[in-house]
C-alpha cells in the first residue's frame, strides 16, 4: 500500500490556483493572501511558535539600487563570536517570506547559538533572476562583516534554503569555493536543482507531482516567471553543473511524497560522484513544504533535529539541549 501524506496536509494545504492563466496581477494577490494568513495566530497550530531562546530583530540592508529586509533571530543564551546562517524561504521565486521559516530558524539560532538571518529576497514576475541570486549573493557578503554588531563569526558560515531558496543557498555554497565568504555548510530543505528544460522530467514529478504543496503545473509556472526570457535555466541548475568538486559539505532534507524529491537526490549524487561530502535524509510521509508545518507533519522535528545536528559539527559549536 503506498503511503498518503498526513491528513492534515490533505486537509488544509490545498491548491486552487489556475497554473496556466494566472498573471502578474494575480500572483501579487496570492502574495497578499499568503502573507495575510500567515500572519493570522489560527496559523500557529500549523507553523508553531518561534523558539523563546532567539529574540527577532527585524532591519534592513541597504544595497545599490535596492533595500533588503531581513529577519534575524539572535541567540539568547551565547556570546560572540557566533555562527552566521543566512535561511532562504521558498515559493517558487515568485512568493513566500521569511516569516514561514520561523520556527526553524529559530530553533536553529537557540541551539547552535548563531545568528540566524531570513533575507527577504526579491521575487518574480518583477525581479527575475538572477536578481534573487544577486540579493543573496550580496546579504551574504555584507553580513560577514558584522554591520548589526551581533558578533558574527565570519569563519563559520552556512546557507539554509528551502525549495526555491534552496537553490539559491546552493548557489552561494558553490560560488564561496572561488568568491566572497567561505561557506562551510549547506543545508537545502527539499530544494529545487534544475530549472532548465528537464525539471520535471524527474520519476518523483510524475509519481508525485499531483500531491499537496507542489505540482508540476505550480513548478512550470514558477519557472517560467522566475527566467528571464531566452535563458534555459541551466547556470541556476545545481544539479546540472560540470564541476562540484570541493563543495561545502551538504545535508538535504527531503520528503518522500514530494515532487521535487528527485530534485535533492541528484544533487546528493552529482556532489558524490565528485568527491564532495553529501548526504540526504528523506521522511517517507512528508510532502513539500513540511518543514515550516510542524503542526502537520510530525517529521518536520526530527528534521529540525538532523539540521542541527549537521550544523553543529560542521560550525565547531555545542548544541544547546533542548
Amino acid at each position: 500500500m503506498s503511503e498518503k501524506p498526513h491528513l492534515g496536509v490533505r486537509l488544509l494545504v490545498k491548491d486552487a490556483t489556475d497554473w496556466d492563466s494566472i498573471d502578474t496581477a494575480g500572483i501579487v494577490a496570492m502574495r497578499a493572501k499568503a502573507e495575510k494568513l500567515l500572519a493570522s495566530p489560527l496559523l500557529r497550530f500549523v507553523t508553531k511558535r518561534p523558539d523563546a531562546g532567539a529574540r527577532i530583530e527585524e532591519c534592513h540592508l541597504d544595497l545599490p539600487g535596492r533595500r533588503l529586509r531581513l529577519r534575524a533571530f539572535v541567540p539568547e543564551r551565547a556570546e560572540g563570536p557566533r555562527p552566521l546562517v543566512l535561511s532562504f524561504h521558498g515559493g517558487g521565486f515568485i512568493g513566500g517570506s521569511p516569516e514561514q521559516n520561523d520556527w526553524v530558524n529559530s530553533g536553529m539560532s537557540a541551539a547552535l547559538g548563531a545568528v540566524v538571518v531570513g533575507v527577504d529576497y526579491r521575487l518574480a514576475p518583477e525581479h527575475p533572476l538572477p536578481a534573487p541570486v544577486e540579493d543573496g549573493v550580496d546579504a551574504l557578503e555584507a553580513l560577514a562583516r558584522d554591520p548589526f554588531g551581533w558578533g558574527v563569526d565570519p569563519e563559520r558560515i552556512a546557507v539554509f534554503g528551502e525549495s526555491a531558496g534552496g537553490t539559491i543557498a546552493a548557489l552561494l555554497a558553490l560560488r564561496s569555493r572561488e568568491e566572497g565568504p567561505r561557506v562551510r555548510a549547506q543545508v537545502l530543505v527539499y530544494p529545487g536543482t534544475d530549472w532548465s528544460a528537464t525539471a520535471t522530467e524527474y520519476p518523483s514529478m510524475e509519481r508525485n507531482g499531483r500531491n499537496p504543496g507542489l505540482s508540476v503545473e505550480r513548478f512550470r509556472k514558477c519557472a517560467d516567471l522566475a527566467l528571464a526570457p531566452g535563458d534555459d535555466g541551466e547556470v541556476y541548475s545545481p544539479a546540472k553543473f560540470a564541476g562540484l568538486a570541493d563543495a561545502p559539505p551538504a545535508l538535504v532534507v527531503v520528503g518522500g511524497l514530494d515532487a521535487a524529491l528527485d530534485h535533492g537526490r541528484r544533487y546528493v549524487e552529482r556532489l558524490e560522484e565528485a568527491g564532495s561530502a553529501a548526504r540526504i535524509i528523506v521522511h517517507p510521509r512528508a510532502t513539500h513544504g513540511y518543514v515550516s508545518t510542524p503542526g502537520l507533519v510530525p517529521a518536520a522535528r526530527p528534521a529540525r533535529e538532523a539540521i542541527v545536528a549537521f550544523l553543529a559539527e560542521r560550525l565547531a559549536v555545542e548544541p544547546a539541549r533542548r
